[in-house]
């Protein structure tokens, strides 16, 4: 609490006559509601621009995959020089004989495949990077979602300090004049000097609390402006604290929300489709793998059939190419086992992730809830601090009342407006928390 502070304060008190103000930079600040801070964010922020060029790299891995359905064609060419061939008649230590052959060789021709059928492994990875494309669209949905409540923390705390500071002053100007007020009582000889050192290290107390609000106010200022994409010298004028008209559902429609749209769910579920085609990708190892094939090549000399020449030829192959790889019936048990594990595994994750959307809604709603409680509360202990006050200065100048009372009376009533401000501030960051939880931020 700002009041608790040391006696340090004291120290502080020539560098607060100067009167401090927020922005005292020469940047002037931005006028920005909560609305334009988060379209700022995405399109700004450096974390969600990585996370849009993962998306773009999956919509690439998808057209990269949807192209393996496309014939494979190679070009290839050979040129060599061929050494002299002795040939050992009589042996390898005896002199050899000397074979004709020819020194020069050449070889250019294309090749082609076309896959028919291989285990329904090419539709399997386009559709397992269909589900990676959508994975990278909830992760940064998700990322969206949590850039937009750090904002909001950052945002929302600035309006306090805002709210804080206002309250601070006045309450300091006020305290001043009371202060005016005891001196002049002791002139008289009605109170002691005590009184009137009481009253001024509270006051200097409340200086040094303002110093500490305005550091609050700066530092949320550069987060939020980093979170922007922004330098740090970047000024944001937040809008007035406000209470905003939210009609609070019933918890039933929050769950059913969070269930239907959660990120972290989705998210799951689409780990859980991938560990699917990993298992149905794993079993297609054990299948037939058909295909056509053509190739044509160019070479010179021709050696490859008998009779020989010593001429350039051309030979061209087509037809129907098939295989079975029947190794994989013991060298696929274990992979297939794994596959199931991993997706055992994820349906586990599955299952605890939906268990803990259910937990975050119920909290972000009963916190959300318990915050509009404490508004009333709070409203409600400004009008008792109000009259307590009233009653014990009455008292307190017609001496009947100690500094001590008048003082406490005093924090008391700027504690409880600062309670206000502060359960707004709550009630309005536990509402994002709340749509976050259910998808909706």
């Amino acid at each position: 609490m700002y009041f608790s502070r040391k006696i340090i304060a004291l120290l502080c008190l020539p560098f607060f006559a100067s009167g401090l103000v927020y922005g005292q930079q020469k940047t002037i600040a931005v006028p920005l509601s909560i609305t334009q801070v988060w379209q700022r964010a995405e399109v700004s922020n450096k974390l969600l621009k990585m996370k849009n060029r993962k998306v773009a790299g999956a919509e690439e891995a998808i057209l990269d995959a949807k192209a393996e359905r496309l014939p494979e064609v190679r070009v290839e060419g050979e040129y060599a020089k061929v050494t002299n061939m002795p040939i050992y008649n009589n042996g390898l230590l005896h002199t050899h004989d000397q074979g004709e052959v020819i020194h020069t060789t050449y070889t250019v021709g294309a090749e082609a495949y076309l896959n028919l059928y291989n285990g329904n492994k090419t539709n399997l990875k386009i559709k397992a990077q269909e589900e990676k494309r959508q994975l990278a669209q909830e992760q940064l949905n998700l990322s969206i979602s949590e850039i937009k409540l750090r904002c909001a923390g950052f945002y929302l705390e600035m309006q306090r300090s805002i709210v804080f500071k206002t309250l601070l002053l006045k309450d300091i100007s006020d305290q001043e004049k009371q202060l005016e007020e005891i001196r002049a009582l002791l002139k008289n000889g009605v109170v002691l000097k005590s009184d009137v050192l009481r009253a001024e290290l509270k006051l200097s107390r409340q200086k040094m609390s303002l110093l500490e609000i305005e550091n609050d106010f700066t530092i949320a200022n550069q987060k939020l402006a980093i979170l922007l994409g922004e330098p740090d010298d970047f000024q944001i004028q937040p809008d007035p604290i406000g209470t905003a008209d939210v009609k609070v559902k019933e918890y039933e429609d929050y769950l059913n929300d969070g269930m239907a749209n959660s990120h972290e769910l989705k998210i799951s579920e689409q780990e859980t489709e991938l560990s699917k085609l990993e298992l149905k990708n794993v079993k297609s190892n054990v299948s037939l793998k058909l295909g056509l094939f053509a190739t044509y090549k160019y070479s010179y000399p021709q050696i490859q059939f008998y009779p020989y020449a010593i001429s350039l030829y051309g030979l061209g192959l087509g037809g129907l190419k098939a295989s079975f790889p029947v190794s994989e019936f013991y060298h696929n048990k274990h992979k297939t086992e794994e596959a199931k594990i991993a997706l055992h595994y994820q349906e586990l994750e599955h299952s605890a992730t939906s268990d803990q959307v259910r937990q975050d809604v119920k909290e972000a709603y009963l916190r959300y809830k318990e915050c509009l409680t404490r508004i009333k509360v709070a409203e409600e202990n400004i009008r008792h601090a109000q009259e307590n006050l009233r009653i014990i200065n009455n008292t307190y100048f017609n001496q009947l009342s100690l500094l001590t009372d008048l003082l406490d009376a005093d924090t008391q009533l700027l504690q409880t407006r600062f309670d206000l401000a502060a359960s707004q501030i709550a009630a309005q960051l536990q509402y994002y928390k709340l749509q976050k939880a259910t998808g909706e931020l």
